[in-house]
């Protein structure tokens, strides 16, 4: 899901493997630091309401960059 031009948000991840959001976190700090992949934000929608820094509908996509 990751490696797909279009990335995986954290709703498409905890779905396809049933972990929580926590696990997610984790997966994708060790992928990063751990396992040395480019992990990435490849785009951010941010819901903001009235007199809101954000809201439920918020989403970012992440996806694992192209080397070089």
């Amino acid at each position: 899901m990751l490696r797909r031009a279009e990335g995986a948000t954290f709703a498409l991840i905890t779905e396809a493997t049933g972990w929580q959001a926590h696990t997610v976190r984790g997966f994708l700090v060790g992928l990063k630091k751990r396992q040395g992949f480019p992990v990435g934000v490849a785009e951010r929608l941010r819901q903001v309401g009235l007199g809101k820094e954000g809201g439920k509908g918020s989403y970012s996509v992440y996806r694992i960059a192209e080397a070089g």
